[in-house]
């Protein structure tokens, strides 16, 4: 039988302080970087989810010695300086895309022969585009289903690549991974992207980290010069909390009228989901950057207007911008997030389905490759979560103000954010 989560309608609260998971981009970007450092690294902050104990038990399999304590959040990991331990191996990257994209390509570079699967649903997600390109230099594939998908065997031996473009459209985790796994190339690595995320907040995460691991990344419009590095990498890594996860809760002030602190987080985080905060605050919340994390006050609201908003940067927040859009005293027009179809859902069918079913006027508006979503009365709906924790988290909230959501599959969470439904019943 079906899991469901039935969401109790919140009374007043005045604060809500919670402290919620280490980022999984972060997550899995240090990794990866760790792995192919010359250092000893110990990363504290850890997300322990099905995304990164994918990640960890590929690089197990690839015979890296990993050291983790879940309790404490922290992973140790014996870099290798580009070299693979097990070249051999065949590993599992379950529906993690961060896995997916990022360990292909380090083993492209790297050289052996390896067998890759991934879930179900990953196998759906975009592939094509990196392996045309890893195809084009040299490395052989074998496709166990439909051809520029997982499942995939792979072999590579003299790879020959210094250039490289990459259309950053579908997927900005292409461009990362090239970016972090090109520091092993010995001639040095010429990456051009290209597509509408060009230079987005995705990629400028990647190579502040990579310039926090000691690699030296020359920019010039939008070319990007790996060096090769030979010697890198840090003892110690500390990791954000995710803001990603975050955003829910304080999407709260102005949905519940209250205040809200997540422990930890600042505004000078580099995560691009920042930017939902600045969305909430010109929407009227009042924010404060504390000691203790950044502050969100919706208290002092009668209403919120709708907002017209490029989200094209912080796009995984769409889905947390559509369900406060039904209670907003306009509509909403969310623009440039095309790109989301093709995530763990299809998210704009999903978002457009499930709040069409809960009573609620809302459109596709191609022009603007995004959505617009009238003010509306919600009735009673059990959500269909697609497989997607974005899906399950966001429309969580609409549950918290009117009492009438069920969702099914609360499960999915799991995949960033295990203990988020714990959170939800504390409050």
């Amino acid at each position: 039988m079906e899991e469901k989560y039935y969401v109790k309608q919140i009374g007043h609260m005045e604060e809500i302080c919670v402290q919620v998971p280490g980022s999984k981009s972060i997550t899995n970007r240090a990794l990866l970087l760790a792995a192919l450092s010359t250092c000893q690294c110990t990363l504290s902050g850890v997300l322990f989810s099905d995304d990164s104990r994918a990640f960890l038990d590929c690089l197990l399999k690839l015979g890296f010695e990993v050291d983790v304590d879940e309790e404490n959040k922290k992973t140790c990991i014996r870099g290798t300086g580009g070299r693979i331990p097990n070249p051999h191996a065949s590993i599992y990257v379950g529906s993690a895309g961060t896995a997916a994209r990022f360990l292909t390509v380090m083993l492209a570079l790297a050289g052996g022969e390896y067998e890759l699967n991934a879930s179900p649903q990953m196998c759906k997600r975009p592939m094509q585009p990196l392996l045309e390109l890893l195809s084009g230099a040299g490395v052989e594939f074998e496709f166990q289903g439909e051809k520029g998908h997982f499942p995939f065997k792979m072999k590579s031996d003299s790879i020959c690549l210094n250039e490289v473009t990459i259309d950053t459209s579908v997927s900005s985790q292409f461009a990362s991974a090239l970016l972090m796994a090109g520091v092993i190339v010995k001639t040095g690595l010429n990456i051009i992207t290209c597509g509408d995320r060009a230079d987005g907040s995705y990629i400028k995460m990647t190579l502040k980290m990579m310039e926090q691991f000691g690699i030296d990344v020359v920019k010039e419009g939008n070319i990007y010069q790996v060096p090769y590095t030979n010697v890198f990498g840090r003892k110690e890594y500390q990791i954000e909390p995710d803001v990603s996860g975050a955003c829910y809760f304080y999407a709260m002030a102005p949905l519940l009228k209250t205040s809200v602190i997540v422990k930890n987080v600042h505004m000078d985080s580099m995560q691009g989901d920042i930017k939902f905060l600045e969305a909430l605050k010109q929407m009227g919340c009042m924010l404060s950057d504390e000691k203790e994390g950044v502050r969100m006050s919706g208290k002092e609201l009668e209403g919120y207007p709708g907002i017209n908003i490029s989200m094209k940067d912080f796009s995984d927040q769409t889905m947390t911008m559509a369900v406060l859009a039904p209670f907003a005293q306009s509509e909403t027009l969310i623009q440039n997030i095309g790109h989301i179809r093709f995530q763990e859902s299809d998210r704009i069918k999903a978002v457009l389905t499930e709040l069409g079913r809960m009573g609620i006027r809302c459109e596709e508006v191609p022009e603007a490759d995004g959505i617009r979503i009238y003010p509306g009365q919600v009735t009673e709906t059990e959500i269909e979560t697609y497989e997607d924790h974005r899906m399950a988290m966001a429309f969580t909230l609409i549950g918290l103000k009117t009492g009438k959501i069920t969702i099914k599959d609360p499960k999915c969470c799991r995949k960033t954010f295990e203990n988020y439904f714990e959170l939800i019943e504390n409050l």
